[in-house]
């Protein structure tokens, strides 16, 4: 580790003198791209982050957000905990937060990508939250390639350890691949808490005096460097090189650590809080008193150790996993010492808040003496140049229908990922109601009689093809998912990831997805409350797309949905209908960032997306159908497109007969991927139609069936196959992992 020349500069001359190795290897971290956004934070204030909704927005270890009063709200008992997490008719609180993993899991995929989950977890448990949900948004090189494969099962594989362990279920999330991921694979968490505005915590110093009280595993040795390591470009010797700077999981410290952090704050014995993750000790303690405008004093050799003769530096900047750092009245830091023991938990008072500076001691030595602020905060930004990305060319393949029909639901992209999710446990909490492998997941929030949809992921081919629209088309397509369901979106949080913003065409790309993401949120009037910023996805193989990742929540009363298969009725008795295609009006279908051009290796234009208006009608009505007794299956159209969409809906209990209306570009019609859409089956047609009236086109395309039969006609051709044909081409991960 070392401090940059520029950096070194500044520090002297806040100091008045050198500074030491151990200020000088914090400031190294804390400064980083990883720690402080030293490139990306000025844009993100392009971002919407208030409403009515929202109690703590960015800033904090994660936000804070009021779910909408219900006139039956009640009170419900935690599956896990046996806690009444509601029962003083407080308000429910969820919390969000995400956090990406990236570098560590090229390096180490089992361990990067279970701390991954371990640190998001934290994060939410410094709310003084209880973790319901998570979902896993995660991005490989091609399927085909053998070093693909491994990082993709290691990732799944390390996900799942941490996560079945510690007993929050994995309910949404996405999986893409793309040869631009080769070199550096992107592993994006997102994790859902339950509170309310009793329980809650922050991470905000409130008293000098308070105690600074360590609870969790052990320090080590391991992550070292861990927030330089991750503000850097991927080396070709990283798998070997950089191992030291991967932290590794204990799932079952970090369960422990959960029952722990809910009885300390059931006992109101925590006054604010930190998690332990980039640059350890000195990263948590040091922001935790700089947010308060205080200081602390820390003696470093109090800090419990598993291993011998660790220096000052490394107990400092050690990113051991499963710690806290708490701030704790004296008169209830005995009271915090018998509840970690009682969890097996080491316990250290490591020293206190104090006024002013942010010091630290070991041995008698004083080795950190500065101001906290500064520390956290003095970091420069950087003023990068950025150029415009390049629109596509068009250059459309002429492929066979039935041979682009195959090709297209069976790429490893559109083609089920229940290898990756059977894995997890979805189930556990007993709160999933709607779980993965549907448009969204639905966690029952009983406390609230509340729903709350789930939905997360990006699209590397539509942000490879144009950044900007690319951008809000995601941000498009994850509220149709949660308005699929019969919900309205409620907030966002965003895990923005790039290569090497020091390149101007990285930066430009960079600079799109943020402000496209930015808009079409603000346009839903769906808050982004935090998030997380991953640069320098760079490496000998070249940059990755830029990849906006967006988890985002959507709420409804009660906990059923639509199903996403199409429901077996008597002929006649309902019919299926697009909603929202735009290129069927005019005729004019732009396939850019589709799969049928991945595959076929073709180019073009972004497709149109739906003014702003129309956007935010689409998404409430959708959700106001859905929620409807007379609809009866609901599906986004989106990845693969109208093709995919149908070959999903279809099961062994019904079938479709369906006809696209007679256009001149056939491959258009059926593989073109404008969000905003959704396929539903209705027994009330005509409702449907005067809902959607002046917000979007509605498309009679047919009927169901009884006999698991997919007929699709476009034009004078019609593709026939059935519900065990279509399974055995979406088995595409399945048949060559399993």
């Amino acid at each position: 580790m070392s401090l940059a020349d520029s950096d070194h500069e500044l520090v002297v001359e806040e100091l008045g003198r050198e500074p030491t190795p151990a200020e000088a290897a914090l400031f190294e971290n804390l400064w980083s791209e990883h720690c402080a956004y030293r490139s990306s934070r000025p844009l993100l204030s392009a971002f919407e982050s208030e409403g009515e909704q929202v109690v703590i927005g960015p800033g904090d270890d994660a936000a804070v957000v009021a779910l909408p009063e219900s006139e039956d709200e009640g009170t419900d008992v935690d599956a896990d905990t046996n806690a009444d997490t509601n029962g003083d008719d407080s308000q429910t609180y969820i919390t969000m937060g995400i956090e990406s993993h990236n570098h560590p899991s090229y390096v180490d995929p089992f361990d990067g990508a279970a701390t991954g989950v371990g640190g998001i977890v934290r994060d939410t448990l410094s709310m003084g939250a209880y973790p319901i949900a998570l979902a896993d948004s995660l991005y490989f090189g091609e399927f085909d390639r053998e070093h693909s494969k491994y990082l993709f099962e290691g990732v799944v594989e390390g996900i799942s350890h941490y996560g079945n362990c510690i007993g929050v279920p994995t309910v949404a999330g996405s999986v893409d691949f793309h040869p631009d991921y080769e070199g550096n694979p992107l592993v994006n968490v997102a994790c859902v808490g339950l509170t309310n505005e009793e329980r809650l915590v922050t991470a905000e110093a409130q008293e000098p005096g308070n105690k600074l009280v360590l609870v969790g595993n052990a320090t080590g040795r391991d992550g070292l460097g861990g927030a330089s390591f991750a503000s850097e470009d991927l080396a070709e010797d990283a798998e070997t090189e950089d191992r030291p700077a991967v932290q590794v999981g204990d799932p079952y410290a970090e369960k422990l650590l959960i029952e722990a952090n809910e009885q300390l704050v059931d006992e109101g014995l925590i006054e604010s809080a930190r998690d332990l993750g980039a640059a350890g000790l000195g990263g948590a303690s040091s922001e935790l008193v700089a947010k308060g405008g205080l200081g602390a004093a820390i003696e470093l050799e109090r800090v419990h150790q598993r291993e011998p003769n660790m220096s000052a530096l490394e107990i400092l900047l050690a990113e051991s996993q499963e710690r806290m750092c708490y701030e704790v009245d004296p008169e209830n830091v005995d009271r915090v010492a018998e509840i970690a023991a009682r969890f097996d938990l080491g316990c250290s008072v490591i020293g206190e808040v104090t006024e002013e500076n942010y010091t630290c001691t070991f041995e008698g030595e004083t080795v950190v003496d500065v101001d906290a602020y500064f520390l956290g905060e003095g970091a420069p930004m950087n003023d990068l140049p950025s150029e415009e990305p390049a629109e596509p060319d068009t250059d459309l393949p002429d492929a066979d229908l039935s041979a682009a029909f195959d090709a297209v639901v069976s790429s490893p992209n559109t083609a089920s990922k229940r290898w990756v999710y059977r894995q997890y446990d979805h189930e556990v909490g007993v709160r999933t109601s709607v779980g993965p492998g549907d448009d969204a997941a639905i966690i029952a929030v009983r406390e609230a009689n509340t729903g709350l949809a789930i939905s997360s992921g990006a699209a590397p081919n539509w942000t490879t093809t144009a950044p900007y629209d690319g951008a809000r088309a995601i941000a498009l397509e994850n509220a149709t998912n949660i308005a699929a369901k019969g919900a309205t979106p409620l907030a966002a949080v965003d895990c923005l990831n790039g290569g090497n913003p020091e390149k101007p065409d990285v930066y430009g790309g960079f600079t799109g997805i943020v402000d496209g993401l930015a808009d079409m949120c603000e346009t839903l009037s769906t808050p982004v409350v935090g998030g997380n910023v991953s640069l320098y996805n760079d490496s000998v193989a070249g940059p990755i797309p830029p990849t906006p990742t967006l988890a985002m929540v959507g709420t409804k009363t009660g906990y059923e949905a639509p199903p996403l298969e199409v429901q077996p009725t008597a002929e006649g008795d309902s019919e299926l209908l697009l909603v929202g295609d735009l290129a069927l009006e005019s005729d004019e279908f732009a396939l850019g960032g589709s799969e049928y051009l991945a595959q076929f290796d073709g180019s073009d234009q972004f497709p149109a997306l739906p003014s702003d208006e129309q956007a935010a009608d689409l998404v409430g009505t959708l959700a106001s159908v859905a929620d409807d007794e007379t609809t009866l299956a609901v599906h986004d159209v989106s990845h693969g497109g109208l093709v995919v969409a149908l070959a999903e809906m279809v099961s062994d209990d019904a079938g479709l007969d369906v006809s696209v209306p007679d256009v001149s570009d056939l491959a258009g019609a059926l593989f073109h991927e404008q969000p905003g859409r959704a396929l539903i089956q209705t027994d009330s047609p005509e409702a449907v139609r005067d809902a959607f009236d002046d917000v979007a086109p509605v498309v009679s395309l047919g009927s169901t069936t009884d006999d698991g039969t997919l007929s699709l006609t476009v034009g004078d051709e019609t593709i026939t196959t059935d519900a065990t044909e279509i399974r055995d081409l979406r088995a595409t991960i399945e048949d060559e992992l399993a």
